[in-house]
């Protein structure tokens, strides 16, 4: 199953609105077929699997990580394919919520397969949250955010420069991070600070670039900041309080922006989902990470530690109110991976969810 969920994440950023599926088939101990759903509408893990796997199939054993869909969607049911091939054993890793989907489980039970549901494993799965997120009845995107800090929680040295904390590998990694979120979003300071753009621009090409978003309560933005230029396919949506005058909104939108007015962290994320935005990556700054920590929204943090000291500079977490150590929430631990080579420069990536 750990490969399985290996090869799903080949799909990263390409599947959307479609889950991230790896599929493994095993005969005698050996692994006879693999695969995985690579782009939207194209083949489904498990039939790339039991293609490859043959007659292996016949009484073989599917690792697969989502239920095997029971309908016909852009591809014929996953489920019809299996009961084909022969398969005689099939071990799931997570339950598909897609109602017009679900049932495939059903179906194999029902021809004489014998279905099993692995141990629950959310860090194994954590990968398809914006498939998943479809399904768990909330009105806001699934918010995470990313911040590269010193050892010393700094996201900026005493004079507010912050590039680069991380290193190379680091910059890439984040690239790759953007390709699967529905939108990027940044606050005005960091957006004016770092002249950032937002898009991305690493090894995975997004199916559906993701949507730029700058908070900017006081409405500062300006038409000559990059976030506006480039041949991105990306919109870009400026986000401003309500004490902003029509003349700043105009040049907002002049900019060629979206303009959504909203004096809250809360409504203002509630005003992108309605917009079609399912779920958003916050690069920066701390103030606005640590004021959505404070109002409780966020699902995810993807934390990158440079291994160096500054003494002295910007929070990675301001605001966020003081809590006793016994009543502090404990976050559940997703991932660490290394970026980098630990002997020339390095980061680590700690990947943390809600519990």
């Amino acid at each position: 199953m750990r490969r399985a969920h290996e090869l799903a994440l080949r799909g990263w950023g390409r599947t959307f609105p479609n889950p991230m599926v790896g599929a493994v088939i095993v005969a005698a101990g050996d692994v006879v077929g693999e695969g995985w759903h690579g782009e939207y509408g194209g083949l489904h893990a498990e039939t790339v699997a039991i293609a490859g796997a043959g007659e292996r199939a016949r009484g073989a054993t599917l690792h697969v990580t989502l239920e095997p869909c029971a309908h016909t969607g852009k591809q014929p049911p996953c489920a019809d394919a299996i009961i084909a091939a022969g398969i005689a054993r099939v071990v799931i890793a997570v339950p598909d919520p897609n109602p017009a989907a679900a049932g495939g489980a059903d179906r194999l039970r029902a021809a004489g397969i014998v279905v099993e549901m692995a141990s629950p494993d959310p860090a194994a799965s954590a990968y398809n949250f914006r498939f998943l997120h479809q399904y768990a009845d909330s009105r806001l995107p699934y918010v995470a955010v990313k911040l590269a800090v010193s050892m010393d929680a700094m996201i900026a040295d005493a004079n507010g420069r912050s590039q680069w904390i991380s290193g190379t590998a680091a910059l890439e990694w984040v690239h790759w991070l953007r390709a699967g979120f529905g939108a990027i979003a940044v606050g005005a300071r960091t957006a004016v600070a770092d002249d950032v753009q937002l898009t991305v621009r690493g090894r995975v090409e997004p199916r559906i670039p993701p949507v730029r978003v700058i908070f900017d309560r006081r409405g500062t933005m300006s038409p000559g900041h990059r976030v506006f230029a480039g041949n991105s396919d990306a919109s870009v949506v400026v986000i401003v309080g309500s004490g902003v005058n029509q003349a700043a909104r105009d040049r907002i939108e002049g900019a060629g922006a979206g303009v959504v007015v909203a004096d809250a962290l809360g409504p203002a994320l509630e005003s992108l989902a309605i917009a079609g935005i399912d779920s958003v990556l916050v690069e920066g700054g701390g103030r606005l990470a640590g004021a959505l920590m404070r109002d409780n929204l966020v699902d995810r943090v993807y934390q990158v530690q440079a291994p160096r000291w500054l003494g002295s500079g910007i929070p990675a977490w301001p605001g966020i109110e003081p809590a006793a150590l016994g009543d502090a929430a404990r976050w559940r631990m997703l991932a660490v991976e290394l970026l980098g080579d630990p002997d020339i420069d390095s980061d680590v990536v700690i990947a943390l969810g809600r519990r």
